[in-house]
């Protein structure tokens, strides 16, 4: 009899537990509704192309061909006010002028556990893009007109960088697809582990299956020269590692 109570009550505190935790669920309002931008699938030339001068390193070498299919992108780099909210479930409005600042300090991982946590309260299939993805994007899409960084060959008109920390998200003129600060304010993660380019076209690329780099794009606040915000430039670094000009995008599949 001690034992079949003992379960009763085990089962009612799951239930209560269950229902505390959709309840939880049912509140959650997704902070990327109404800011993921639809990128149409396309076929782009990346890499060290005409535009990118002599300023193109040699990681960012052979240009080749990829297509890419569909999918949405945020209009603005993860924000601390986002992170805050889906993290620690911390109300934006009570927090300062800097949630509107890019969160820094991510690591790969960090980035991974917030999607995660992100998919878990909404069921969508948010994720990283991919590098190939993310230079798409960056370039423009199908609406590209070429230019070196994320939406001019001005890099102040686009780009924070050169500055003394991080800026509020928005403040630059965005690129064709109306998204903001690709070039600039923090560096961004992508999926891929990082690996040399190959020179035959690719089909939604994402990488070798297993490496010790990965790769992160688009330059930060911080860097010294304006050619790391070029829409090619990419750099990688050990999934662990995390540094005060670095963030991360993210996507979404289109179902």
């Amino acid at each position: 009899m001690k034992n079949l109570f003992t379960t009763i009550v085990l089962c009612l505190m799951a239930m209560a537990f269950c229902i505390d935790a959709m309840a939880q669920y049912d509140e959650f309002k997704d902070p990327f509704e109404g800011e993921m931008i639809f990128v149409e699938g396309g076929t782009f030339t990346m890499g060290c192309t005409d535009e990118q001068g002599k300023n193109c390193k040699t990681i960012e070498k052979p240009a080749h061909q990829v297509t890419v299919g569909s999918f949405y992108i945020a209009k603005y780099e993860v924000t601390i006010a986002q992170w805050a909210y889906v993290m620690e479930r911390t109300d934006a409005a009570t927090l300062s002028k800097w949630g509107e600042h890019p969160a820094t300090d991510m690591t790969w991982k960090y980035a991974n556990d917030f999607i995660d946590t992100l998919r878990y309260y909404t069921g969508k299939k948010y994720r990283l893009p991919t590098e190939a993805e993310w230079e798409f994007a960056a370039r423009g899409g199908n609406l590209s007109k070429g230019y070196k960084y994320a939406g001019s060959d001005k890099v102040l008109e686009v780009a924070h960088c050169t500055a003394q920390r991080t800026e509020r998200v928005g403040q630059y003129k965005p690129n064709e697809l109306g998204l903001y600060d690709m070039s600039g304010n923090v560096w961004e993660w992508c999926s891929d582990w990082y690996d040399w380019y190959s020179e035959y076209p690719q089909n939604n690329p994402k990488g070798p299956e297993k490496g010790e780099l990965h790769v992160f794009r688009g330059g930060g606040w911080d860097d010294d020269t304006p050619s790391f915000c070029r829409v090619s430039c990419r750099y990688n670094e050990i999934p662990s590692s995390c540094a005060n000009d670095r963030g991360f995008r993210i996507v979404l599949d289109v179902e």
